[in-house]
């Protein structure tokens, strides 16, 4: 009996922490064949989607696939990326959570079949996973930079109490 993965227990774990904190999960993934996502999301063959209980409907995280249906443009799509494809899961407010090492797109043959890999014990140690820190989301970005627009990226909501309206003359 083959042993079961611990990713997709991982990413759970990580789901429920950013949830019971009151972060908002993000899920990094690698998008190939098996990957049922909007494509016009895609850049350089990877997608971020926020996973939080208020963006989507259905989430469904198990041993094999992380299925939701999710609004992209006003419009409900249904999501499908293979746990083997997630790159990373971390709160969107502070960066903190747990990125895998990507594997890598399954060559195949002419008949379509996957080639069995030759494994020595030196190729042993690099099929187990290595995990890495996710950066923080303000370390990418410097302050005060050209390139930074307060519209686009605006500051988390702040928790409790009533909602203030801001006039600007």
């Amino acid at each position: 009996m083959s042993e079961t993965s611990t990713k997709p227990y991982l990413l759970r774990a990580i789901y429920e922490w950013c949830t019971d904190n009151g972060y908002t999960p993000y899920l990094a993934a690698r998008v190939d064949a098996h990957t049922r996502v909007p494509m016009q999301f895609v850049k350089n063959g990877e997608i971020v989607l926020n996973i939080s209980f208020e963006a989507t409907s259905g989430l469904k995280m198990d041993n094999e696939f992380v299925n939701f249906s999710a609004r992209f443009g006003g419009v409900s799509r249904d999501i499908s990326v293979p746990v083997e494809n997630v790159i990373a899961i971390y709160a969107r407010e502070n960066g903190q959570g747990m990125a895998f090492e990507p594997s890598a797109p399954a060559e195949s043959d002419i008949s379509g079949v996957a080639p069995e890999p030759e494994l020595s014990a030196e190729s042993l140690a690099t099929v187990t996973p290595i995990l890495t820190s996710v950066p923080s989301p303000s370390s990418d970005v410097k302050q005060n930079s050209p390139e930074t627009d307060p519209e686009k990226d605006p500051e988390p909501p702040k928790k409790g109490g009533r909602p203030t309206l801001t006039r600007i003359k």
